[in-house]
């Protein structure tokens, strides 16, 4: 079985290494992912890859199981903000230049009032993926799932299955103690 810790600590692994390491990990429960998540990049050359931490990506909330925030952002002063998933283009992401990026994430936290939004756009449901039944978040208005691995008791792995993606996107969170 793949080590977590290490396959993190060697920077970009392939999708073939990341898949292998999320099919060893446990499912977890809807209950295991309530509260606040903290996010951060599990690189795999996907065209995703650093472009959530770009726009000051905090990670996600999960309130219950019918009520998530897929997307918290670190607004402008550290505050934090959910965002509205359904004004995000995130399958048009391989189609904007690095550059544009860049500029677009320096100026995303002053957006608030145009992409800010207090409603959930997600809930979590248990779903068969790869052969195990885990939590995985539903996008209420997008074709995505983010299902989650048990990675320990306060760390998950979450691949994004986007319709259409040719590749899955990871990502891990760790859960906010602060929260």
């Amino acid at each position: 079985m793949p080590d977590f810790d290490e396959t993190l600590q060697q920077g970009a692994v392939t999708t073939a290494q990341a898949l292998e390491l999320f099919d060893s990990l446990d499912g977890v429960d809807v209950d295991f992912m309530r509260g606040r998540w903290r996010g951060a990049d599990f690189p795999t050359g996907h065209p995703m890859d650093g472009l959530l931490h770009r726009y000051g990506w905090y990670g996600k909330e999960f309130v219950d199981a019918d009520h998530v925030h897929p997307l918290v952002f670190n607004g402008v002063g550290g505050r934090r903000y959910t965002v509205n998933p359904s004004l995000m283009p995130i399958g048009l992401v391989h189609l904007v230049p690095d550059a544009l990026n860049s500029v677009a994430g320096r100026i995303f936290p002053w957006l608030k009032p145009v992409f800010g939004t207090r409603q959930t756009a997600a809930r979590l449901r248990l779903t068969l993926y790869r052969g195990k039944v885990s939590a995985a978040m539903i996008y209420d208005h997008k074709p995505i799932q983010d299902v989650f691995r048990r990675v320990d008791d306060h760390t998950v792995l979450g691949v994004m299955d986007l319709k259409g993606m040719s590749q899955p996107y990871f990502f891990v969170l760790r859960r906010d103690v602060q929260a």
